[in-house]
């Protein structure tokens, strides 16, 4: 499978997935779970064929292990738009997680912290490696590290995903340190 097939068949699976199941008639279960024959079924019926062969692809080609498969379904790890109950634990953070963004969000982030936006929570990453490729993808990147100890000594929950992505509901701005040349 061509590169550019695995992007468009993985941008696809996102948008479904996370974000319009409804779009091409799929109904998620409350953990985020569909049928894989029904979502292959789904989008062949909405114009966009792709094979069983070509979805296990995507799922093991995917440098951030976006989705998971559990048997005869699948459902993407985090990054919902949609309500779902991923059914992640409670995790104990480590000492410092990170965020990657761009310079033109800091004064925002300054004055009201990390929020979800539109998803469930705000994603962190847990080294700077990773924030700086996904800060990169807007732009410049600006690496924030998040005190996580302290934010949950002081009672704020963690969960951490099947990619290693942690989760969180909001980082007030207290918790968040700045690089020095912003």
């Amino acid at each position: 499978m061509d590169e550019r097939r695995t992007v468009k068949v993985s941008k696809y699976l996102s948008r479904h997935l996370r974000h319009q199941p409804g779009r091409i008639g799929l109904t998620l279960d409350e953990g985020g779970w569909v049928g894989i024959d029904a979502l292959i079924e789904a989008a062949a019926a909405h114009g966009f064929r792709f094979t069983r062969e070509e979805l296990d692809h995507v799922v093991a080609a995917n440098d951030k292990q976006r989705f998971a498969i559990e048997g005869d379904r699948i459902r993407a790890s985090q990054g919902h738009t949609i309500d779902v109950d991923l059914g992640l634990p409670a995790a104990i953070p480590p000492p410092y997680l990170y965020h990657g963004t761009v310079a033109r969000n800091l004064e925002a982030i300054h004055a009201e912290g990390l929020l979800p936006m539109n998803r469930h929570d705000v994603h962190l990453s847990p080294d700077r490696e990773t924030a700086t490729r996904v800060g990169a993808r807007r732009g410049r990147p600006v690496v924030l590290a998040v005190d996580a100890s302290a934010m949950h000594r002081d009672g704020h929950v963690f969960h951490v995903s099947a990619n290693g992505v942690w989760l969180t509901k909001a980082v007030p701005p207290r918790y968040l340190r700045f690089p020095s040349s912003h």
